[in-house]
């Protein structure tokens, strides 16, 4: 799942085109991170609805190349094209930004069929929050885990209630990375702390414990948890 904490080195400038929730909440989340932001939409009460919430708000057009480039953003490092509801918005704003300027795009699709189209003129950067969020709800709810983030190639990281192979146990002895690869790398006591883990670490029936490692080990792993 798309992150901009990690996907975005601080002191970024990011143009956000498409203000719903998905683009609001990243807009904001590139802003606390450090980034520069611009955010666009061609709505002029959604733009007032982000005001508040956002430095540099502006009501544009994103399809129009001559918009965009009266706002400067072919001078943005990054772009996000956040309008996953309509198609030929998407695409067209897609396109601009690819014409205008050496920018990083970034998009939206809410189908598998507009990811392959995004994917097809040349977006290298195409994510699926609504997919990526169903199938860490499903994680979640079918392994109950308190919390399943895919990190990709594989991999993914948990957070759950210490499993039973686990308690009571110095970390070093259960040889958990050479069996199955996971590693605990946190865990949080009854008093609500975290604290990293290292080989000593000795792990309670009530702990929360943060694991990472490939998905399916920790699909095993978790039916031995209590």
């Amino acid at each position: 799942m798309f992150n901009p904490r990690r996907a975005l080195p601080a002191g970024s400038s990011v143009v956000v085109i498409g203000l719903g929730r998905f683009g609001s909440a990243m807009a904001q989340e590139l802003e606390k991170s450090g980034a520069e932001v611009l955010a666009i939409d061609a709505s002029e009460d959604v733009v007032e609805a982000n005001t508040p919430q956002l430095q540099h708000v502006v009501r544009a057009d994103g399809t129009s190349e001559a918009a965009l480039r009266q706002l400067s953003v072919p001078e943005f490092s990054t772009a996000v094209v956040a309008i996953g509801g309509n198609l030929a918005a998407s695409i067209l704003t897609a396109s601009v930004l690819l014409k205008i300027g050496n920018i990083d795009v970034w998009a939206k699709a809410s189908s598998p069929e507009q990811g392959r189209i995004l994917e097809q003129m040349g977006i290298r950067h195409v994510f699926y929050p609504e997919s990526d969020m169903g199938r860490r709800a499903a994680h979640v709810v079918a392994q109950s885990f308190l919390d399943y983030i895919e990190l990709g190639y594989g991999f993914a990281l948990v957070a759950t209630r210490t499993p039973a192979i686990m308690v009571s146990r110095p970390l070093k002895d259960l040889g958990l990375r050479k069996k199955s690869g996971v590693t605990v790398i946190a865990v949080r006591d009854a008093d609500g702390s975290w604290t990293p883990a290292h080989a000593e670490t000795v792990l309670g029936a009530e702990d929360t414990v943060l694991i990472v490692g490939p998905s399916n080990a920790l699909a095993r792993l978790r039916a031995d948890a209590p």
